[in-house]
């Protein structure tokens, strides 16, 4: 019997009868992170990292919750678990798994890239490695971090000199942060939707060290953000919320701005491919890191990154779950079978 089965309820270790990430209430899930595709209110215990407790208590609510550190081994009815970081979002975590000498491991969502926040991947050897693939084609490629960092501080100052407020299109928990970092240092004011200025709080209580920054109310006047930057989630693009920072310019952080027509699609005035998730090359590296003899591939372009490992002789094979759409509010990125394709000849 496999160590971690597939399950109407999400990933179960019957051996020591806990779930990772399930989508329905458990008596025992264990959770990578505190995005709500993955951390689910309703079970009777759960498992984090310590850093994930603040955001998970403020998405759940007063639940019972223990907490270990990055590399600390805890064991349940003989089987050793222990969490690695992930690099996804401040807590993020890979579940390593090991029973009677075999080891698997459910990296939930991660990126290879050391945002400076998030915590460093790390790869975890293992015989069975459960992979997303949220950016599994080979058109996704990132940039380094400082150099969109470098071109987000730019538009921010040219729309400065242009008299407009810069509003950056950000998810509340791991972009929003990363955001801020970016513009820290700049000769601006930052301003935060409600549902960022929530997390911003409460990680701030923590102990983490992030920007000063205001919460936008009715009551300030526009000539506040005239010049300065509105941090805001994708829920709020489009809203009557907007109106009260005209004249500004709008800019998608998102790695489906990698895309071509996206940023047009999005109506926005720019697009900068700035992702919580690995890209093509940071899947594979990923994968090759762990050793692993085969591959589970979830949400994202699974079909795809799974035939091209089983081509490249990592046997591969996909995972149908709940996962997905939450860091990048449930945007597909729009792909051309001339894209898709790419995955034939990409790396090889």
């Amino acid at each position: 019997m496999a160590l971690i089965e597939f399950t109407a309820k999400g990933l179960y270790c019957r051996a020591g009868d806990f779930y990772v990430d399930p989508w329905q209430p458990v008596d025992k899930a264990i959770i990578t992170h505190a995005h709500s595709d993955h951390a689910r209110w309703g079970s009777n215990r759960y498992l984090c990292h310590i850093a994930s407790l603040p955001i998970l208590k403020l998405r759940l609510g007063d639940i019972a919750v223990e907490t270990i550190n990055w590399n600390e081994t805890i064991n349940s009815n003989g089987v050793k678990i222990s969490l690695h970081p992930a690099g996804h979002i401040i807590g993020s975590s890979q579940i390593r798994i090991e029973h009677h000498g075999e080891v698997w491991v459910v990296s939930g969502d991660y990126k290879t890239e050391d945002d400076g926040i998030s915590g460093a991947f790390e790869p975890v050897k293992c015989n069975v490695f459960i992979s997303e693939s949220t950016f599994g084609l080979p058109i996704y490629n990132w940039k380094l971090q400082e150099e969109i960092f470098m071109t987000i501080r730019e538009w921010i100052t040219a729309n400065k000199k242009a008299g407009k407020t810069s509003v950056l299109i950000a998810y509340s928990l791991g972009k929003a942060q990363r955001v801020m970092q970016c513009i820290k240092d700049m000769d601006v004011k930052i301003f935060l939707h409600g549902a960022v200025w929530n997390v911003h709080q409460i990680l701030s209580s923590a102990g983490y060290d992030l920007p000063a920054a205001e919460r936008v109310s009715t009551e300030m006047p526009r000539e506040n953000f005239k010049g300065n930057v509105v941090i805001a989630p994708p829920s709020a693009d489009g809203t009557p919320w907007m109106k009260r920072f005209s004249p500004y310019s709008i800019g998608v952080c998102s790695g489906w701005m990698q895309v071509r027509g996206n940023v047009r699609r999005r109506n926005a005035d720019a697009g900068f491919a700035l992702s919580d998730h690995a890209d093509w090359k940071g899947l594979l590296d990923a994968v090759k890191a762990t050793g692993a003899e085969k591959v589970y591939v979830t949400h994202g372009f699974q079909a795809a990154f799974s035939r091209y490992l089983t081509d490249n002789g990592i046997q591969s094979a996909e995972v149908k779950t709940e996962f997905g759409g939450e860091e990048e509010e449930q945007e597909k990125a729009s792909t051309t079978p001339e894209q898709d394709n790419e995955i034939n000849t990409a790396t090889e």
